[in-house]
């Protein structure tokens, strides 16, 4: 027993100095842990603030091969063209065109029929003899190809094949703005319209070229010029908007067009441009011209009556009203029934002298100034003799183009400043100089009659309710050769809105309308065209930012005018 006691009291001194040990390991275990938790923590903190700054508080360090700017301009050889909200009209892609040295394929009927079966359309005939030719070293192959077509030559692995960096010209809203914008060929030169006109400007600076052109415009004209189209199966028309302001072209439209980035599959028709290269007879549109011209020399007054009762022969020639009133007209009957008789009385009043200056002025005896190739001389009559100047006075003997009528309507109605067209967009607010060519009292009575016209008139169906429409009606037969084309006609329509400030000009020309059981057989401006600009302008002058209004401003249609109307 002794024994075992001592034994106990000899191991008490061994387990303290056990127990002394094993607290110093866990204290120096503890130690480390809490060393290790700091360091985890501050590289936490380190990590979080690391993802803050980058994430949220710079974007100097954020990864540079993933990002696009647009500080930096691809190095293309043609600028984009744009609509006057930036719209892209034009633009260039960076392709792959597909060359080969004949001296160097080894079997020339084997690579092109590969080259067949990758390329669409590709004349594996025509290639094989190329490639077979002996005395050349590059002949192409296929111009703008697409990637996948690029990566299906490449997987052939034929030694003599080349690849050569080019840019194809792509015309993202199609047809839509095709006679304006224009097309390139492969080689990037302008072949037409703003491609042609402005070749070297797109070539040599690389900032866009903005046009006037509204695409939302555009599409609404090109949309009911064509409805008209489909309904009186005609075999095409037109459509213009001018900013009488600034001369700036809102939308030009010719039916039938083309695709740009396809010309060569159009024929000569859909690429002809209507509304600058085609010269027409105007038909009555012109009447507003010969109004405006007796208002502006003192020569017709508004109260002045015209004798209209009876045809009127001059030479082996007879001149008639179309549903003639037979008795004499005021000057608003004159205007609002469309009297060739009346109208050619106010010619006599005025003078042939007097009407061909007033015509320079207004810029239909030269072509219009506007930036396109595609312009057409008129053909105005030499000599200019008496008889011509009875049928200028209702539209007849005298061809412009419709470009040139809406330029000289514009300044018509803006109080007589005539203001140079034009298709490139103007800075907003520019100050646009102009040209006085009549009296603003002589625009003020041309507007009145104008909407007059509209409220009870030939123009009654392109009334717009708040925005106040006035216009001019125009059916003129076609001009062939020796004479003119039997039951063929252009029905127009030339509006203007709000008819109180003239701010748009809109002309809707239809070519070759047919009539309709509905229309009783007749295919006549009021009928035709008319209908087409109330309904162009009702979709279009809320995109503008016109007001409708509910009352009419005062003084729009005097009551004078309404009084010298006798049904």
């Amino acid at each position: 027993m002794a024994t075992r006691l001592s034994d106990i009291v000899r191991a008490i001194p061994a387990r303290l100095r056990l127990q002394g040990s094993a607290a110093r390991a866990m204290e120096t275990a503890r130690h480390r842990l809490v060393i290790a938790g700091l360091l985890f923590t501050v590289c936490f903190a380190v990590v979080s603030v690391r993802l803050v700054d980058v994430t949220l508080l710079s974007e100097a360090h954020e990864p540079r091969v993933p990002r696009v700017t647009n500080t930096a301009p691809l190095d293309l050889a043609r600028a984009d063209i744009v609509d006057r909200n930036g719209v892209l009209l034009a633009t260039s892609l960076v392709t792959q065109s597909l060359y080969a040295n004949p001296k160097v394929i080894g079997d020339p009927a084997a690579t092109a029929r590969r080259l067949a079966a990758i390329l669409p359309g590709l004349d594996e005939t025509g290639v094989r003899d190329r490639l077979a030719s002996e005395n050349r070293s590059f002949v192409w192959i296929r111009r703008n190809m697409t990637p996948r077509q690029q990566y299906e030559v490449n997987r052939l692995g034929v030694p003599g094949l080349f690849f050569q960096r080019e840019e194809r010209r792509v015309y993202p809203a199609g047809p839509l703005a095709s006679h304006v914008v224009g097309f390139a060929d492969l080689d990037n030169r302008g072949l037409a319209g703003i491609e042609q006109s402005f070749d070297e400007r797109l070539k040599t600076d690389s900032d866009p070229l903005k046009l006037s052109l509204d695409v939302r415009v555009q599409h609404v004209v090109r949309e009911e010029v064509q409805r008209s189209i489909d309904e009186f199966k005609a075999i095409g028309g037109m459509g213009v908007m001018l900013d009488v302001n600034t001369g700036e072209t809102l939308a030009m439209v010719s039916l039938p067009d083309f695709d740009p980035n396809a010309p060569g599959l159009a024929d000569a028709d859909a690429r002809f441009n209507r509304n600058t290269l085609g010269t027409y007879e105007m038909g009555s549109t012109f009447k507003m011209f010969t109004s405006a011209m007796g208002f502006d020399s003192g020569a017709v007054r508004m109260n002045d009556m015209w004798d209209a009762s009876k045809p009127y022969a001059i030479g082996r020639f007879t001149i008639t009203d179309f549903h003639g009133k037979h008795r004499w007209l005021s000057t608003p009957e004159v205007f609002i029934y469309s009297s060739n008789l009346g109208a050619l009385r106010m010619a006599l009043q005025i003078g042939v002298t007097r009407q061909r200056e007033f015509l320079d002025r207004l810029g239909f005896l030269k072509p219009s100034p506007i930036e396109l190739p595609e312009i057409s001389h008129p053909l105005i009559p030499k000599p200019w003799r008496e008889i011509n100047s009875l049928t200028i006075a209702f539209g007849h003997g005298i061809t412009v183009s419709p470009m040139q009528l809406v330029t000289a309507a514009a300044a018509s109605v803006d109080g007589g400043i005539l203001r140079a067209p034009t298709i490139l967009a103007r800075a907003p607010g520019e100050r646009v100089a102009g040209e006085r060519v009549m009296s603003a009292q002589a625009s003020a009575q041309l507007n009145q009659l104008m909407r007059l016209n509209v409220e009870k008139g030939s123009g009654k169906s392109a009334e717009v309710p708040g925005y106040f429409v006035g216009g001019k009606t125009g059916t003129a037969e076609k001009i062939q050769r020796g004479g003119y084309k039997k039951n063929s006609r252009m029905s127009s329509f030339l509006a203007t809105f709000p008819a109180h400030a003239p701010r748009y000009v809109l002309l809707v020309m239809v070519d070759e309308p047919q009539g309709r059981r509905e229309t009783g057989g007749y295919a006549t401006g009021g009928i035709v065209a008319a209908p087409a600009a109330g309904r162009i302008i009702a979709r279009v002058a809320p995109i503008l930012g016109v007001t409708p209004m509910v009352e009419p401003p005062p003084d729009i249609t005097r009551p004078l005018l309404a009084a010298a109307i006798v049904r």
